[in-house]
């Protein structure tokens, strides 16, 4: 199934993936009122089932409620590679210090699972892996083996994560391998992963 980012954020918390909550909203004056809820600065997040939504214009900062309002009305209606915004997440901004991207995937052409990695996350993971593709790590998953902490440290120091994050980084490959399999997925990706 293909799923917007609120309801992945759900799963992944119903497998113990820590992730940021918010709430899901159609209307401007509902981003007003989401904003009051969660205080502070918040990220207006168009909710599509494409990739891109931060180049198209469909992520915005909002240091209040009223600009928070002014941006979802920007953003709801919007046309993203060809999937009308008809709602948005609103969450609560986080103070990202290092941006990085990890996914697994059913790769079908070559008849195995596979795990992406890398310290170069963000918005530009696309470019990273076209231009600089020893900047995203490649492991094959033995699908009788799964990941296991000693698998989920090899994916992680094949990506080359700092030692600082490392064993974080090692858990939460665990628990999605966990989303993945108990799912049924054929692709979980989690860019940025801050």
């Amino acid at each position: 199934m293909n799923i917007h980012e609120y309801q992945a954020k759900e799963l992944f918390a119903k497998h113990g993936v820590a992730t940021q909550s918010g709430i899901v909203v159609t209307t401007a004056q509902d981003a007003v009122t989401a904003t009051e809820q969660i205080g502070g600065t918040v990220v207006i997040k168009a909710q599509v089932k494409t990739g891109g939504r931060g180049k198209a214009g469909g992520v915005k900062l909002a240091t209040s409620a009223a600009e928070a309002g002014e941006k979802a009305a920007a953003i709801l209606g919007l046309d993203i590679k060809g999937h009308i915004v008809g709602k948005v997440l609103v969450t609560g901004a986080a103070d990202i210090e290092q941006e990085y991207y990890v996914s697994y995937l059913l790769d079908r052409t070559n008849r195995t699972f596979l795990a992406m990695a890398s310290i170069e996350g963000g918005m530009d993971i696309e470019e990273v892996a076209a231009t600089k593709p020893e900047a995203l790590a490649k492991v094959h998953i033995d699908p009788l083996v799964g990941v296991n902490a000693a698998v989920a440290a090899q994916i992680a120091d094949a990506a080359g994560f700092p030692a600082d994050v490392r064993d974080q980084v090692i858990e939460m490959l665990q628990k999605l391998w966990d989303v993945f399999v108990k799912e049924d997925a054929t692709l979980v990706e989690v860019n940025p992963l801050v």
